[in-house]
């Protein structure tokens, strides 16, 4: 088996075509459902099948269990009197940090899952959270296979005992969102391998071990420490098939940008990302206020991406992210192996 995974990336660089193409090298891909309503998944299913007949996953983002505090939107709204400057700067207004269309409330994603039933890919992964009882029973009706994303022995062991049918073990290393199963948790500093043989001992579930990997040697050392699959985002974010924004694409191969950070500045939940003004100048003040946060911003970073203004942009990656290169999503496959 390939043991290769095209990591699911919200908000546009996972498409089905980047999917189409890592399943034609043997690879397999998710096509990333959190920030899409159930309308827009549909679509990029549809748009799959007419691409791919080969396996592939669909991600979706958990909302947190845990009941919002008044503080919390009392710490959101400090936060957007901070960065209103920030929105003026490019001729936005910030967004409404609780609005009535969020594809990822119950709702939506409900009408996700619903989406998934009637046309199941061969594996559902979740991220954030676990799901409650009445979802997982709905989730584990489309038939696919289950996977919940863990940042820790202690959810692992939660996911282990929900009935999930395997593990994506994401380390420090990660670019992207951290997917710890509460918004407010501080995520350990524990590498990806590190991670995996920590885990490995307490589950027989099959493990896919989930960032800092970005080369041949990085996969062989993540399958000797237990893991079946290796999972990699950062690696396809300049791919030719990837939907990842000009602005985003450039600052990866810039060398003005020599380091990632992991920050709540942009989404309210810890994410790695290039080391940029916005994230230095806010991240240690943003509180931990996942989804409010992303809403909050969302306008300042499409305004951002549209204008080629890589300081005030969400770029995530990786810590390796220099080794990310342009050209054929094929290529970066067989190159891992």
């Amino acid at each position: 088996m390939n043991p290769i995974v095209a990591a699911p990336m919200a908000g546009g660089p996972s498409t089905p075509a980047l999917v189409a193409a890592v399943a034609r090298a043997g690879g397999f891909g998710y096509l990333a459902g959190g920030y899409l309503t159930a309308d827009a998944l549909a679509a990029q299913l549809a748009e799959l099948r007419q691409r791919s007949d080969r396996p592939f996953g669909v991600n979706l983002f958990l909302p947190d269990p845990s009941p919002r505090a008044r503080r919390r939107d009392r710490a959101v709204a400090s936060y957007g009197r901070r960065i209103a400057a920030e929105a003026r700067a490019v001729l936005v207004e910030l967004g409404d940090p609780h609005p009535a269309a969020d594809p990822d409330d119950g709702s939506g994603l409900d009408a996700k899952i619903r989406v998934l039933a009637a046309d199941p890919p061969d594996t559902i992964s979740v991220t954030f959270a676990l799901p409650d009882p009445d979802r997982l029973a709905a989730l584990r009706a489309t038939g696919a296979r289950l996977l919940a994303t863990v940042t820790s022995p202690e959810e692992a062991r939660a996911a282990a005992d929900a009935g999930f049918d395997g593990l994506v073990v994401q380390g420090t290393d990660a670019g992207g969102h951290r997917g710890t199963h509460a918004v407010a948790a501080e995520p350990n500093d524990v590498d990806t391998l590190d991670l995996v043989r920590a885990i490995r001992p307490r589950t027989a579930l099959p493990l896919v071990a989930a960032g800092g990997i970005a080369d041949a040697a990085g996969v062989r050392r993540a399958l000797d420490a237990g893991a079946e699959q290796v999972q990699l985002g950062t690696a396809f974010l300049r791919t030719e098939e990837a939907g990842t924004s000009a602005t985003h694409r450039e600052a990866l191969a810039d060398p003005a940008f020599s380091g990632t950070t992991v920050t709540r500045a942009f989404t309210g939940r810890a994410a790695r990302a290039l080391t940029n003004r916005f994230a230095v100048e806010h991240g240690p003040v943003a509180p931990a206020a996942y989804p409010e946060l992303h809403h909050l911003t969302r306008p300042i970073r499409v305004a951002a991406a549209k204008a080629g203004d890589a300081e005030r942009l969400h770029l995530w990656a990786g810590v390796h992210f220099r080794r990310a290169t342009a050209g054929p999503a094929a290529e970066v496959v067989r190159g891992l192996l």
